[in-house]
């Protein structure tokens, strides 16, 4: 695997660092989910527990200067795009040195200096984004490439078919990456469409569709990398599906009544992406039990760090209340 990976410019040192970031989006993830509990966090929240490699390892292999546009979904695209963890702790507990100012709450993060367009609310909604910003890095000859994470949900709005043709026609650097968790908010996406994969309707609009093991290193890294190449030669967009699993609720409210405790055990036990990754990384030599453990601690104070920093932040001013408001 560490030989194929080479050939994307993926190295010892890359897996490491993946290897880290999906620790530090699962525990920021899992502290937020703590404070939720504890009243401390404003407004919704969905967590992406049991999803870390799509963002971490997508994310990896793109530039600084390309662009993300993510979900309502959103923390680990940050994450993983360099977002810093401070500020979005700071955000979520509504403090004004957060992103947005403590005003924005989970999806409205963005970092534009990152490239991270944005998080979005509205299921679907940050394709036609993305695609406006791909447009836009065409016409300008700006050679930035942009990658569009959403939902299985999002691939059967309006915005999808409109964003994949528009993108087509026009051989966009776009990346299409679907995350399919299996689940939509209520129901299985067996129940929300009539083919087996997402990835088939790339053939509607003329360009490729894959659909790989979200959980697999290599299949997110090598699927990943050969889409981005394409879309930088000038050749459009591609559509991947990646097949993952949230381990939690759609967002606080969700019961999960619609798939059984022992689907969820199965996914935990067997199918963690983190473990997968640590067990091909132990298993050529490029980590050892004891860096793996350190990596886990490292991650976890940095997120504790955070909450510090948050918590001793102040709230926004009342009279910022019409500040940063646009109609």
């Amino acid at each position: 695997m560490i030989k194929k990976l080479r050939k994307y410019g993926v190295d010892a040192e890359k897996l490491v660092e993946i290897y880290r970031q999906c620790w530090l989006i699962r525990n920021f993830e899992e502290k937020v989910e703590e404070l939720f509990q504890k009243g401390k966090v404003y407004g919704t929240m969905h967590l992406c527990v049991g999803q870390e490699l799509t963002a971490a390892g997508a994310c990896s292999l793109l530039r600084p200067e390309d662009k993300i546009i993510s979900t309502h979904r959103g923390h680990g695209h940050c994450i993983a795009k360099g977002g810093d963890i401070n500020l979005m702790m700071a955000e979520l507990l509504a403090r004004a040195t957060g992103y947005c100012k403590g005003k924005g709450g989970s999806m409205h993060i963005a970092d534009l200096d990152k490239g991270n367009l944005g998080a979005n609310g509205i299921v679907a909604a940050g394709i036609p984004l993305a695609v406006g910003a791909a447009l836009t890095s065409k016409m300008k000859n700006l050679g930035y490439v942009v990658l569009c994470f959403f939902g299985d949900g999002a691939s059967n709005e309006g915005a999808f078919h409109e964003g994949l043709n528009l993108a087509s026609i026009w051989k966009l650097p776009v990346v299409f990456f679907c995350e399919n968790n299996l689940y939509a908010m209520s129901g299985s996406i067996k129940e929300m469409i009539n083919i087996d994969r997402i990835s088939k309707r790339a053939a509607a609009y003329g360009i490729p569709g894959v659909t790989i093991d979200g959980n697999d290193v290599y299949q997110v890294i090598s699927e990943t990398a050969e889409a981005i190449e394409r879309a930088r030669k000038g050749e459009g967009p591609t559509l991947i599906e990646a097949l993952t699993y949230r381990w939690k609720g759609h967002s606080r409210s969700d019961a999960r009544k619609y798939r059984t405790r022992e689907e969820e055990a199965e996914w935990k036990t067997n199918n963690d992406p983190i473990a997968r990754l640590k067990g091909e990384l132990l298993k050529h030599g490029i980590l050892t039990e004891a860096r793996a453990d350190e990596i886990q601690a490292e991650t976890k104070r940095a997120v504790e760090e955070a909450v510090a920093f948050a918590e001793n932040s102040p709230f926004p001013s009342p009279d910022s209340l019409e500040q940063d408001v646009y109609a």
